[in-house]
């Protein structure tokens, strides 16, 4: 039985010991289910795997990040773990999801947990698609991670090895297992559409692995090239962009997004914490605030998407009026800021006590316009729809849905 609290899920198992994971839900609609494997010695809270589970998320695909055993939050003895067990791991995550949720038809992995996914696709049947992030294509490169500690590994059937800051016990049932399940024929049997991200600059696990990775497999298959990023995609920029691109790769593989939400209509779903879906007409995407607001920020604040909305109605609008005067001008930037000031402070408002919501906007004009031209154009930005919604009376009116 397991036990959810927000996102976090611990996944009990009758012989063997409990994991830790947590589950990004997409705050609107549902379209698929994605599994994410963490790199080796590493965990599920790694800013890497927290990066593309959130980006599939936000595209409608639910992911579960969990810890193997004996790693991060998830109970066990890591030295008494095999690739075996890992994969034993992956599976009872999966069969978590199937009865909680529904079946992952996605499968992530960062490094080790790329070959893990790669090995365990074929017993978890509802899987369509495996995305591999730096991994390795055989247990040599595992074995090279413990430089001199491998022979008293072969020796004494196990070590002391310190990986990443930490000390963790080896044992030689790891290596040899790894053996077993990290082949060309298990990647060629794989019958999944398979993505493959690898960096050339991985001084982790080299590039060569991500070569044989491709060969040894079958079509659907795709390479990804992560130019200039590092082994655990330590960039918040390498992360976002694994992140959407398999998010993007992976739309192909999951529900089509039917959500019926006509032009002129938004919905707006949460369901914990800031993190918000919005779906506007046919197009969706994802709010949230910064983490000094409590947020996780994986997308604009409501006061973006208010200023954005003034700002693109402005470009709109100059671009119109410049088209039909038959102007120069090339292109529209439009920079804007919100404060709140005192009213004392701001010229021209009838409100002289307390506090005004004041909008900064500048606008720069690209282009062979004349003095006067400019001057218009600039007369024309404070006649933008939006603009003159901002500065009307508005109403709102509320009610609660039957």
């Amino acid at each position: 039985m397991a036990k959810r609290d927000d996102h976090t899920v611990t996944i009990e198992r009758p012989d063997a010991p409990p994991l830790a994971a947590v589950l990004h839900r997409p705050p609107g609609p549902l379209r698929g289910v994605a599994l994410f494997a963490h790199c080796f010695t590493c965990s599920k809270d790694l800013r890497a795997a927290r990066a593309i589970s959130g980006s599939l998320a936000s595209r409608g695909i639910a992911t579960l990040r969990f810890d193997f055993t004996g790693l991060g939050e998830s109970a066990g003895d890591f030295s008494e773990t095999t690739f075996s067990t890992n994969l034993d791991d992956l599976v009872a995550a999966a069969d978590w999801l199937r009865s909680n949720l529904a079946a992952p038809s996605i499968l992530v992995g960062h490094s080790l947990g790329g070959a893990a996914v790669l090995a365990a696709a074929h017993r978890i049947d509802e899987v369509k698609a495996v995305a591999t992030i730096g991994a390795p294509s055989d247990p040599d490169h595992i074995t090279k991670l413990f430089g001199d500690s491998i022979e008293a590994i072969d020796s004494e059937g196990q070590a002391e090895v310190r990986l990443a800051g930490r000390s963790f016990v080896i044992k030689k049932a790891l290596l040899d297992d790894l053996g077993e399940h990290c082949t060309d024929e298990r990647i060629g049997s794989l019958r999944r559409a398979l993505l493959i991200f690898h960096s050339p600059q991985d001084d982790t696990v080299g590039i060569e692995n991500a070569t044989r990775i491709f060969q040894a497999a079958r079509h659907p298959k795709s390479f990804v090239s992560l130019d200039g990023a590092d082994h655990l995609l330590a960039k918040p920029a390498d992360a976002r962009y694994v992140g959407e691109t398999i998010a993007t790769w992976a739309s192909r593989y999951v529900e089509p997004d039917t959500t019926d939400v006509p032009r002129g209509e938004v919905v707006v779903e949460g369901r914990t914490g800031f993190w918000t879906h919005v779906q506007a007409g046919p197009h969706g995407f994802v709010a949230d605030e910064p983490p000094k607001m409590g947020g996780t920020d994986e997308g604009p604040t409501p006061y973006d998407f208010l200023l954005a909305a003034l700002g693109t109605c402005t470009s709109m609008t100059l671009r119109m009026y410049a088209d039909r005067k038959e102007l120069p001008l090339e292109r529209v930037r439009v920079t804007l800021s919100h404060d709140r000031v005192h009213a004392e402070d701001c010229e021209g408002v009838e409100t002289k006590e307390g506090r005004v919501d004041l909008i900064r906007r500048t606008i720069e004009l690209q282009g062979d316009l004349s003095d006067a031209q400019r001057a218009r154009v600039l007369e024309i930005a404070d006649r933008c729809p939006v603009h003159r919604t901002l500065e009307n009376e508005i109403v709102i009116r509320t009610a609660e849905a039957p």
